[in-house]
């Protein structure tokens, strides 16, 4: 899974404010940032690179944060896969002879244009050398050649075994080297199985320093995930409060908001945002802190403008449930800003009329005719934008809608007065505009309206857009006038959209529990949409030439059922592969269709034969969000292949290993646990759970002192269960079962079935 940043354009000072979480291997043992330079015409240069063993994050639980510098990229170090060896000691008459088996190896640099390589392998030992044969254009060649050393008394220990691809007229390039010590090798005997390939370090670096820094933030979690029965009593628990409503002291869900320091409030936000939302309760948590936040309010003015739990739990709420209403809304004018390039500007002190152009015939446009042109451009942009709004009422989803009602009807009762009249209305602008709309137009990239940042022209004026947008959030008050004077000519249209949005959240939130009801249940009875967007379908699956034309575009349709195609995305949709016949999602080799961004989805057709189709996405941040959503999907059928060919069968042989036989297993390892982390993946809602275990068990000591607190004072209170059962203590009960949940991890690693654990790692550029 490599994610690829935004390129930033004509700067050696570039920011991206990029974050990504991708779920890793058990066996990674690195993570490389690589800084290139993007040509349009030929292949990027890479700058330089920062590389984090897996020990150095290990080490560090609180993550990386800092400048790294970038260190030179040297060939002979950019090494990857995997060699499958076989090595023994055979006893003699006179000596000791050893015997090395070199089989096959995977994953191979590919070094030559042709996305391949021409790999051999060199064994060395006591000053002799043999070679295997040479596999042509393959990354996964397979040899099963055996060579024997005499082992004299006071040989060396090492016997060094090289990967290398050959070249014709220049130097061969080095793919990697494993090491063995000889004499611990003896003592066992025969040693088996698959190394990976090591760089070569002997070469003295270039200073460090010369290549430029990158800023980063990295953190990687090692969680292992216990069966789903072991957090049932810690959901239980969680979700009674939930249902009650409840706020005295000694309760949990204000205790863990107390206790979160504010570092790591988002998180934690977000993992019972998602755990709630997973058991269907995600308004009434989000109504209980409501209940909280308003309850130690009281200014109007200052609701929500802390960075509570309740502020950070909307927050998530509205990426998780409602990105794809954000995109029907907001998507179509940031395209149409994207493509027009405008020059924008309302602030006199910074315009700069050299940019524009002529307005007529040889004459260049004044200062006043270009503000007055921003101001149109503008006021136009902002009126599409609130017109979309508000014909938007029946697409915002039923369980968002529902929340805003919540949120609405709670602070109109906890200010009442005329006075306060629209303090309701921006209580739920606050977090529809301020947090949700105005971010994700200023920037779009990180909310997956675009693939790339803007560049400085579009970016100003997504930024005035934005700003316009809040100012009709704050309903126009005198402050938020008073802060920009230069806005004044979007004034009449701020002042219209303000009657128009408080028209649209008095129709959002006039929705009856029963249309809620009807509305999730007419929800339920449809596959829930995971991924859409349009892909290249090959014709012949791989049978056919290498050639573009054999790629057909289509648009695509992953639901929790099926992987569906249409000609557009109005068109009526044909299903071409039932999830629960997928068998793996993987790459194809470069050299299999001339490009890095295709796919297979390998599945069973309705006859149970095997079946393979390949996709060309346009991008590897499309190739790997597409992977990604097809490995979780589909994470849970049964008969997962543990291997795949990464090339294709054409002709008699695979393009991959060259070898003939088409049912052959695979000459490498599916990796259907490597995935990113994303606001649409399907809820996980045993990983949400540990996560909120291992965040209890870091207060777990401020909770034992609390609970002691609170049952000496006479005001401490206890809830009852349920009516007619004996009153029971919920923070008693919170430390019980963190007392189970620690038990079960304790005893997982000796159990029959060993949990995997899940390596996710967050990195922000």
């Amino acid at each position: 899974m490599s994610p690829s940043s935004a390129t930033v354009w004509k700067t050696l000072c570039p920011f991206w404010g990029e974050e990504y979480q991708v779920h890793l291997p058990p066996t990674f043992h690195a993570v490389a940032f690589y800084v290139m330079d993007e040509d349009a015409l030929s292949r990027d240069d890479v700058i330089g690179k920062v590389c984090l063993t897996r020990d150095t994050l290990a080490a560090l639980p609180k993550g990386f944060s800092g400048w790294a510098h970038l260190t030179e990229v040297d060939p002979d170090e950019e090494v990857q896969g995997e060699i499958h060896l076989r090595l023994e000691v055979v006893p003699g008459p006179r000596a000791c002879w050893l015997r090395c088996s070199v089989l096959e190896a995977r994953d191979l640099a590919p070094k030559d244009r042709n996305g391949a390589s021409d790999p051999f392998v060199r064994v060395r030992y006591n000053g002799r050398t043999q070679e295997t044969s040479i596999v042509k254009k393959s990354c996964y060649p397979r040899w099963n050649e055996t060579f024997e050393f005499e082992v004299e008394e006071g040989a060396p220990e090492a016997l060094c075994v090289e990967a290398w691809d050959w070249d014709l007229v220049s130097r061969n390039d080095f793919l990697g080297k494993v090491v063995f010590n000889i004499h611990r090798l003896g003592a066992a005997q025969q040693e088996e199985g698959w190394f990976r390939l090591q760089p070569d370090q002997s070469k003295s670096r270039q200073e460090e320093g010369n290549l430029g820094s990158l800023q980063l933030e990295v953190r990687l979690l090692d969680e292992t995930v216990l069966p789903s029965g072991c957090y049932q009593p810690l959901v239980q628990l969680l979700c009674r409060e939930v249902k009650l409503g409840i706020q005295g002291p000694g309760q949990l869900i204000p205790l863990i908001e107390e206790m979160t320091s504010t570092e790591c409030r988002q998180e934690v936000a977000t993992n019972l945002l998602k755990l709630f939302l997973g058991q269907g309760l995600a308004k009434e948590f989000l109504d209980l802190l409501f209940q909280l936040e308003l309850g130690r309010t009281s200014e109007a003015n200052t609701l929500f403008r802390s960075n509570s739990l309740a502020s950070k739990s909307m927050e998530s709420f509205l990426k998780v449930a409602g990105m794809r209403y954000l995109h029907g809304v907001v998507g179509p004018i940031i395209d149409r800003i994207f493509e027009e390039k405008k020059y924008v500007e309302l602030d006199p002190s910074k315009v700069e009329v050299k940019d524009v152009g002529c307005s007529g015939l040889h004459r260049p446009q004044t200062e006043a005719e270009l503000l007055e042109q921003s101001a149109q451009t503008l006021r136009a942009h902002l009126g599409t934008l609130l017109s979309a709004l508000c014909r938007s009422v029946r697409a915002c989803p039923a369980v968002v809608r529902a929340t805003f009602r919540q949120l609405f009807l709670r602070v109109r009762e906890r200010f009442p007065s005329a006075q306060h009249q629209d303090v309701p209305f921006i209580a739920v602008t606050s977090f529809l505009c301020l947090r949700f709309f105005s971010p994700a137009i200023m920037a779009p990239k990180l909310f997956h309206l675009r693939e790339r940042h803007a560049d400085a022209r579009t970016s100003r004026t997504l930024l005035l857009l934005a700003k316009a947008v809040q100012n009709v959030g704050n309903m126009d008050t005198p402050a938020s006038r008073a802060k920009e004077a230069w806005m004044e000519p979007l004034q009449p249209t701020v002042h219209q959209g303000v009657a128009q949005l408080k028209d649209f959240i008095t129709k959002l939130v006039d929705i009856e529990e029963k249309e809620e009801l009807d509305l999730q249940r007419a929800l339920s009875l449809q596959a829930t949409l995971v991924k859409e967007g349009p892909l290249f379908i090959h014709r012949t699956k791989g049978k056919g030439p290498l050639m573009s034309s054999s790629f057909k575009k289509l648009y695509f349709f992953l639901t929790t059922e099926a992987l569906s195609f249409a000609k557009t995305p109005s068109s009526k949709k044909c299903a071409l592969i039932k999830l629960a016949n997928i068998r793996a999602a993987e790459k194809v080799e470069e050299k299999s269709f001339g490009s890095s961004h295709v796919m297979q989805v390998i599945y069973t057709d309705d006859a149970g034969r095997p079946q393979t189709s390949y996709l060309q996405c346009k991008c590897v941040n499309e190739l790997n969000q597409w992977l990604s959503a097809l490995r979780k999907v589909s994470i849970n059928n049964t008969g997962l292949l543990g291997s795949y060919h990464p090339g294709v069968f054409r002709g008699d042989k695979w393009s991959c290993c060259h070898q003939k036989d088409k049912t052959d297993l695979g000459c490498d390892k599916t990796r259907s646990h490597v995935t990113l982390q994303e606001w649409n993946d399907p809820l996980d809602h045993d990983l949400e759970a540990q996560l909120i275990y291992r965040h209890l068990l870091g207060m777990e000591a401020a909770l034992r002192e609390k609970h002691r607190e609170l049952s000496t004072s006479t005001e401490a209170g206890s809830v009852p269960t349920a009516p007619g059962e004996a009153l029971e203590d919920p923070l008693a009960q919170m430390m019980q079962v963190l007392q189970d949940l620690r038990e079960a991890h304790s005893r997982s690693p000796a159990s029959s079935a060993p949990m995997e654990p899940n390596h996710l790692l967050e990195l922000q550029t």
